[in-house]
């Protein structure tokens, strides 16, 4: 019965697949609200839009922009300061309150300085006077919404994952270039997809160069690991949450889907997600809708997800971990990320590309491998993947004693030797760099200028490394 079951569901996911149409395989256009009750403004500057490719949604009262408000969350909006059941000093402190990121535009027949302060204050984006030229509300438009999707990358935090950017196909063995030509088939696509693959064999990598090579690239890319976080957390983090929705929730809190408008989610590791959670995440796949925690609104999302995981999820599905439904929808497209193992011949070129990048980072920009470390490199097992090579190398660069990394720097017996639960805490490279520098400043007695010598840093660039990794140097440190 649960096989019969399980493969009507698969049939419904595919006619669904089949009958989806083209639409679903691109981004919506950007949707603006006007709010104008002169119908010869409403009409000029809805036929302009159009005609510049925005979906347009008109409305001639307060109560109708509200409304369009909650049936479709735009872009942006253009909003007559007058309107017959009030003006935009009653819209403003609403709209904000409930869609903060939405830019809104003031327009007005008879504006003054004093009035279109008032209106900044209370959050409008731009206060125009009427009349206004096209190309001017156009510019206004384009400028606001990038502002705007530019904070949302920053609330993604992106700048903090640019260390982690790489080229998820470098090397030339049969089965990596095998995974980029399928993969370079769904880089237009907007379908969900599903990335299976060893933990450390380069999933986020993938995830993220998926995103760079869509038509969403401008757009923010969040990331979340769902193992990271129990039910609670992780449903606030994915949804937000309004004040008050549970003890402890003092102010509103923005989910990374309404963060990511727009752009792409991925989900590492969602086979570890909750149950509960599960139902959700679905209904945004299928409705494109979502509500904050403690909150009756329901909100429009326009999204692509990237999930990816480590356990096989039909097997979850099995033994009921994970819902067949939600199985058959991320699973729209699989692409397997090959362990290390099974690419042995990539190793050089990997090695090769993270040794520069961490050579770069703590300048020591001459640092290469003898051809014994090559080999040993690619001699060993690598049951941690990319990532554990990463690790290796970067403690390599930071403990070699010359410009040649030597097998004895690779301390490959340790890993070898080491416990493989995987529960054992690991060194980041930010912590090896601290410790490297303090260890300096030990032996130096706190001297900079000794240390940097030692360090084969200027002394500028010590004193900016002390500074960023808050190394107390006024007295000796224990190493």
């Amino acid at each position: 019965m649960n096989y019969y079951r399980s493969n009507c569901l698969k049939f419904v996911h595919q006619v669904t697949l089949l009958t989806g149409g083209y639409q679903s395989l691109r981004m919506s256009k950007r949707q603006i609200i006007i709010g104008e009750d002169d119908r010869a403004v409403r009409t000029a500057l809805s036929k302009f839009l159009r005609s510049t490719d925005y979906e347009v949604t008109e409305a001639e009262t307060c109560a109708e922009v509200k409304e369009a408000f909650r049936q479709s969350q735009p872009d942006a909006a253009i909003l007559d300061y007058s309107l017959p059941d009030g003006n935009a000093m009653d819209l403003l402190p609403y709209l904000k309150k409930l869609y903060p990121s939405v830019p809104l535009i003031l327009l007005t027949g008879s504006g003054t300085i004093q009035l279109a302060v008032k209106a900044i204050k209370e959050g409008a984006e731009q206060f125009l006077t009427k009349p206004v030229e096209m190309s001017a509300i156009a510019l206004v438009l384009e400028r606001s919404i990038k502002n705007q999707r530019n904070h949302r990358k920053q609330l993604a935090g992106e700048a903090l994952q640019q260390r982690d950017v790489a080229n998820p196909f470098l090397g030339s063995s049969k089965i990596i270039l095998e995974v980029e030509e399928e993969a370079r088939k769904l880089t237009a696509s907007n379908w969900p997809i599903l990335i299976a693959g060893e933990t450390g064999s380069g999933k986020g990598v993938l995830a993220k160069w998926f995103h760079d090579q869509s038509p969403r690239a401008d757009e923010p890319f969040v990331n979340l690991n769902c193992a990271c976080f129990g039910r609670e957390l992780l449903e606030t983090e994915l949804f937000g949450h309004e004040a008050g929705a549970f003890t402890g929730a003092v102010q509103r809190k923005i989910g990374l889907f309404e963060i990511a408008q727009r752009g792409t989610v991925f989900l590492d590791e969602i086979g570890d997600m909750d149950l509960q959670i599960q139902p959700k995440l679905l209904k945004i796949l299928e409705e494109k809708k979502f509500r904050r925690l403690g909150d009756t609104q329901e909100r429009q999302l326009d999204v692509r997800l990237i999930a990816a995981s480590h356990e096989d999820l039909n097997h979850l599905v099995q033994q009921k971990r994970f819902r067949s439904d939600l199985y058959f929808r991320v699973n729209t497209f699989l692409i397997h990320m090959p362990p290390l193992r099974k690419r042995t011949e990539d190793i050089p070129a990997l090695a090769q590309m993270l040794l520069d990048r961490a050579s770069s980072e703590i300048s020591r920009p001459h640092l290469a491998f003898s051809d014994e470390s090559l080999q040993r490199l690619s001699s060993y097992g690598w049951p941690g993947n990319i990532r554990e090579l990463r690790n290796v190398i970067e403690r390599a660069a930071l403990l070699a004693t010359d410009e040649i990394i030597r097998p004895k720097d690779l301390r490959l017996e340790l890993q070898e030797d080491a416990p493989t639960s995987g529960n054992e805490p690991v060194i980041t490279f930010r912590e090896m760099q601290k410790l490297h520098i303090q260890r300096a400043l030990t032996a130096e007695h706190s001297n900079v200028g000794r240390a940097a010598a030692r360090l084969g840093l200027t002394k500028s660039t010590l004193y900016n490394k002390i500074k960023t990794f808050r190394i107390d140097h006024s007295a000796r440190q224990s190493s």
